[in-house]
Formats: C-alpha cells, structure tokens, sequence
C-alpha cells in the first residue's frame, strides 16, 4: 500500500521512512550535520511528523553499543547517527565488535557539506573543510556488509531498505550510510513509500539433505563425539534444539568463549567451558557458531579426528586468515541445522549410556571441587572471581539479564536460561558492556541488567557518558566492576609467553597496571546513582542487597567497585591451557 506524507526536508522523510520500518530509536550524538535532522525530530516531538525516538548519547561508542544491545533484546535493528567523520572513528571500535558478532545496525554519520556555497546546507562553519576525507566510507568499509551515500530524495526509499535489508539477511551485520547535509535540507513537499515495506531480508536456510545425511552419519557412529558452540543461542530459541540433541545422543558440550547461554549449565551433556581436555580423545567434532573453537598453539585435535563445521557463515569468510579443520562444513540457520541432524542420527545406546555415566561423574566431581572452591573464597579481600561470580548469581530472577565484558566465569552463575547472559564479542574491542547494558535494560525496563566489567573495560565503556544516558532515561542498571587494578589479559599474554622473564618478577609489569586505582563507585554518584567500593568476600553479599534496593526501589543505577586479585599462577596455567 502506498503511503503519502508532507514533509518540510528529506530529513524528514527519511525519519518517517525509519519508523515505518520498525526503526524504533535513533541513537545519536550530534554536530553540524544534523541540522535538518534535529529540526524533523523537533516537529516529530510536536506531533507534527513522525520519527524514531531520539536519544542522545554523549559518545559513539556508548551509542553503537547501546543499538548492539537492543538487538539482542528484540531482534530488530536499530539506527545510530554519528558526526560526519569525526564521529564515524569514535564508533568503529563498536562497529567492529558488531561486525563480528553479526549484529545488524543502520549504522549512519553525516556527511561534510558537498558544496562550499549556494545550497541550503552548504559549508558555514570553518570545520567543513578539514573534516572532509576523498572516502569517509572506508574507514568502516572492511567491517560493515554495505556502504553507500544518499545522493537525493528520489532513491530515498531504496537505499533505506536496502539498507535495512542487507543488514538483517544472513549473515547479518552493520551497514554504513552517509547523509549530505545539503540533500538532507532539500525540501520534498509531498513523500510517498510503500507501507509495509515491499523488500524481505533473505534468511538462512539449512544444508541439502545429503551434508546432513553425511553429518548424522559421522556424529553416529563416533565413539567419542563432542560438540562446541560459542555464538549459538544469539537466537534464544535455538536453545532447546541443542538441549534435545545433546541429551538424546549424549554429546557432550564444550561453550568455549561463549557470547550467549548455548546451553545452560545444568544439562546433562554440559561439560564446561575448556576444550583442551576433551580434544584429543574425541573422534567427531561438531563446531556450532564458533569462530575459534579451539587454540592451536595449545590445543591438539587426535591426527583421524574428523571436524563438522556448521553455523550461517562456518568458514567466517570475512576473517582474513582461520585455518580450522572442516571434514564437513554446513551452512545454513545454526537451530535448524541442530534439528536436521537430530531427526537424522541414529542411536548408538551402548555408547550413549557409557558416556553418560562418565560425564556425570566428572559433572559431581566438579560440582564438589567448586563448592569448596568457593567455601574458602567466601572470606577475606581481594576476592575471587568465582566467589564473585556466585553471590551476583544468588541474587539474579530468572528473567534477570547480565552483559559480561570481563573475565568473569559465567559457570558460577549458576544455571542461567536461553537469552540471559550476553559476553563481548569476540573482536574484543573494549567499552561495549556498558553501553550494551543501557539497551538491554531501554529495551525491557521490566527485567533487571546487571553489567560485569573489568576496571579497564568500564574505563572504555566512557562511564560517564553512559551513566548520563542511564540518568536521563532511567535505566537502573546494575554494574560489578571487577577491579584488579590491571590490564589482566596483558599480564596473562605476556607470562604465557615469557613464562620466566623479567615480566614475572615484577608485580606490576610496564603498561599493565592501573594505579593509581579511581575510586569508581563515585562516577556514578555524581549522575545520581548508588555507589559503593566492596574489599572483602564476606561484604559482598550485603553489598549486592545495597546495589539492588537502588535499582529496585530507588530506581536509579548502581556500581559496585569489587577489589578483586589477580594471581600470576593461574593466568600462567590459564595462557597455557
């Protein structure tokens, strides 16, 4: 059906064309460029027009991360506006961690003004010039699945819905859209499109039945299968499928890396979140969604180990370099992939019982090591993870929600349901969680968030940008700070490889140590929020009750700056694993 409006700028047809395709907010952070914009969301707030509703973020990185989050909440792609190329490089850090976890963004910046005069919107102020680049675009070009410059109002309606299109056809991830500041000033008068939308994003399908015959085959007749997953479960329905497949075939499963709940802990066939010591006795491995299922430098798979590699992209073909076995590869919806092979496998029940009754053994024994685990980390200061871990899962509902940007072992949460727990992407590019956090929680204000960061990724995540944005929409996000004064992943990298050097006689090596430490808690405080610094194990859990009588009651955001230890044994034990 077409739709007819009256529209004063292309701006303001474009924010009108946004909303009718399900764009809900733009986040934004502003400069010259937006001129016509700010005037179309102007009349959009006076009832005039209409438009997504705009939020203001007060930096790219937090504003990218927050559209990250709120697909995760939705499903639906959300649109981001940055200044020009200024802007565009402050958010391409968030752009790639996007890109990699394929997570579809309209992801916009101005343009500098085409024309130095003559045109409404020409160049008027002296930064016109200088923050021109001969190819804006290609800042982001390697990251995002298309780019392209409005050029004018006629193609307005196709380049929208290419844009959004391309985003969301699998595998999905960002596009990048540039918008003169002249064509967005050009005035319409009347503007027709096509309501719904006459364009359909392609979705995945599934192999042809003869891969997943030779699939099914393999996984039946090995003696020790094994699965690993990392990104499954981004589609939170996919879940089950995998609990089905793993507990009537009993294959166990490793979530190395994981970015989701691929399966929730309790299951039977969950065997936890390392590799390397189920390798090299497995005999078929099926990889879900994992673009590094294992590290060869320090993992070794069996010489006549065979790989099935399956997922929407199973060969990452945007990675310039991924040298993993694949014996078999299968392309196509990852849960419809998962059931194919469950109606197509066969039982095996002497095998299954055996490994049955050998995983859950190891399941009680490691459920007996980490209880005691954590009875002797239960006191005294700085804590460990684990413990830390294990009192934020004590007090999470069941519809309760983390972002983890930190090395915070999710396996002591306890057992979380499909869609509630969210890790970083595996680009790694700091300062995600926080915005994350903000669309998750702007996305369904009736859950709790609780965001896990380090104390150098909450310093990325731009703390008091993001906790303005908390502020100004109430968003009463609950943040743990893990805070061993460090870069610990630094430290790790560097003793793994230099295991005796002169790194490991120090206890704070050069470029690693975050001292002196911020006191945290009080960033918050100064938007309003509830802040507190927790030394000690046995404090924590009181603490935790403080945070979210705040979040609860008060209804406004709370940090937690956790003083946490870092111990050069295990990062040693951890980089060689």
């Amino acid at each position: 059906m077409r739709h007819h409006i009256k529209a004063d700028t292309t701006a303001e047809a474009y924010l009108a064309l946004l909303a009718d395709r399900g764009v809900d907010y733009l986040f934004g952070n502003a400069g010259t460029d937006f001129a016509s914009v700010i005037e179309a969301l102007s009349k959009a707030q006076l009832g005039e027009a209409k438009a997504p509703v705009p939020v203001t973020v007060p930096h790219e990185n937090v504003a990218v991360s927050m559209a990250h989050g709120y697909f995760l909440a939705t499903g639906r792609p959300q649109a981001v506006m940055l200044h020009v190329t200024v802007g565009t490089a402050n958010g391409v850090c968030g752009i790639m961690n996007a890109a990699r976890e394929r997570i579809p963004m309209l992801f916009t910046a101005g343009r500098t003004p085409l024309t130095e005069e003559g045109l409404p919107g020409a160049r008027s102020i002296y930064i016109h010039w200088a923050q021109e680049l001969f190819d804006q675009a290609g800042m982001v070009r390697e990251l995002v699945k298309w780019d392209y410059e409005l050029r004018n109002l006629e193609q307005l309606e196709t380049v929208v819905d290419r844009a959004l299109t391309v985003a969301m056809s699998e595998p999905r991830g960002p596009v990048y859209l540039t918008l003169p500041r002249e064509v967005l000033a050009e005035g319409p008068g009347d503007f027709s499109f096509d309501s719904p939308s006459t364009r359909i994003p392609a979705a995945a399908g599934i192999p042809n039945p003869d891969a997943i015959g030779h699939a099914a085959d393999m996984l039946s007749k090995a003696k020790h299968p094994l699965i690993i997953s990392s990104s499954f479960g981004q589609n939170p329905g996919d879940v089950a499928m995998l609990e089905e497949f793993a507990d009537r075939f009993a294959i166990p499963v490793i979530c190395y890396r994981p970015r989701y709940v691929n399966l929730p802990t309790n299951h039977p066939m969950h065997v936890g979140f390392e590799p390397g010591e189920y390798l090299g006795s497995a005999d078929v491995i099926l990889t879900l969604e994992a673009d590094t299922p294992w590290i060869p430098s320090l993992h070794k798979i069996g010489l006549e180990t065979k790989v099935i590699q399956a997922g929407v992209d199973p060969l990452f073909s945007n990675y310039p370099i991924r040298g993993f076995r694949s014996d078999l590869t299968l392309s196509g919806d990852p849960g419809a992939i998962v059931g194919a092979l469950c109606e197509a496998m066969s039982e095996d029940e002497d095998r299954i019982a055996t490994t049955r009754k050998i995983v859950a053994e190891q399941k009680a024994e490691r459920s007996i090591a980490q209880k005691g685990m954590l009875k002797r980390q239960s006191v005294g200061g700085p804590m460990e993870y684990p413990w830390v871990a294990h009192c934020i899962g004590e007090v999470m509902n069941e519809e309760d929600v983390l972002v983890s940007e930190s090395q915070l072992p999710v396996g002591f949460l306890g057992t979380r349901p499909a869609g509630t727990v969210f890790g970083t992407s595996p680009a790694g590019g700091l300062g995600w969680g926080n915005g994350a956090a903000l669309g998750l929680q702007l996305a369904d204000k009736s859950r709790r968030v609780f965001n896990v960061a380090g104390d150098g990724s909450y310093m990325f995540g731009n703390p008091t940008p993001a906790h303005f944005v908390g502020a100004a929409l109430e968003l009463p996000v609950c943040t743990i700070i893990l805070n061993n004064r460090m870069w610990g992943s630094v430290r790790k990298s560097t003793l793994g490889l230099h295991p005796d050097g002169a790194a490991s006689r120090l206890n704070r090596s050069p470029l690693t140590a975050l001292e002196p430490n911020p006191d945290f808690e009080k960033v918050v405080e100064a938007n309003g929020g509830f802040g507190e610094r927790v030394d000690n194990a046995e404090d924590l859990p009181g603490a935790l009750e403080r945070a979210l009588k705040a979040v609860d009651v008060e209804k406004r955001q709370a940090v937690l700056n956790v003083q946490t230890s870092y111990d050069d044994a295990q990062a040693l034990a951890d980089a060689r694993r």
